[in-house]
């Protein structure tokens, strides 16, 4: 099997290729390295190569792996890409640079409360539901717009842009040109869209940020019992 490095050079080269396929410059997107169940051994041989940008699903899996390795690389950003419960948010404004799973008002309400208390405000996309599915976490394409200004103007979070997941029986691209299109109408200007599955083609749509895990860390280990379902 190939090293961490090698991975990364790999995606890293596809991400560049795509974005110059598409006008753009490489250094228009940021990879984020989706470390969730792997080690903090794992993390640190990617640190060591020079990537600096790392994503994680459950907040308690991360204050295991994370508080360490920030404080020997003080330049790594920690974005969280999994839901959230409203519990853990005080735990997600502690640690995470990004939250990118603002999906819910009572979050909204919370998170707020937090940085305000903690005084710190990691950046916060708001993630849409582009495919409608009853099970995934994520606001409904039609409440988008009113979504956002409820974040800005209310609750003053600092909105940077939004994430999908598209369902994994449709064409990708559809759901990342859904995603263009509101972020452009609300003026935002960050897309995280995309995974190892389909990274290239979000880099061609716009992604700004992609989230890869296993094209990068390999299979991932059995997982342990899941965080409970974020609340309503």
């Amino acid at each position: 099997m190939s090293s961490g490095a090698d991975r990364l050079a790999e995606v890293t080269g596809r991400i560049a290729e795509a974005a110059r396929a598409s006008g753009r410059s490489p250094s228009d997107v940021t990879l984020v390295a989706v470390s969730k169940t792997h080690g903090a051994d794992r993390v640190r041989e990617l640190l060591e190569v020079g990537h600096r940008v790392f994503g994680e699903n459950r907040v308690q899996e991360a204050e295991g792996k994370f508080p360490e390795l920030k404080a020997a690389w003080p330049d790594l950003e920690l974005h969280l890409i999994g839901p959230l419960q409203t519990n853990k948010a005080r735990d997600a404004v502690a640690l995470f640079d990004v939250i990118q799973s603002v999906d819910r008002e009572r979050l909204a309400a919370a998170l707020v409360k937090e940085m305000e208390r903690l005084g710190r405000r990691p950046a916060c996309y708001i993630q849409v539901n582009t495919g409608e599915e009853p099970q995934k976490a994520g606001i409904l394409p039609k409440d988008v717009d009113a979504f956002v200004a409820l974040c800005r103007d209310q609750y003053k979070l600092p909105i940077v842009g939004l994430m999908c997941i598209p369902p994994v029986d449709e064409e990708p691209a559809l759901h990342f040109a859904l995603l263009a299109k509101m972020a452009a109408r609300n003026g935002l200007a960050r897309l995280s869209m995309g995974m190892s599955a389909d990274y290239e083609t979000a880099v061609r749509m716009g992604a700004t940020h992609v989230r890869v895990g296993s094209a990068l860390f390999g299979s991932r280990p059995p997982l342990s019992p899941p965080q409970p379902k974020a609340d309503a």
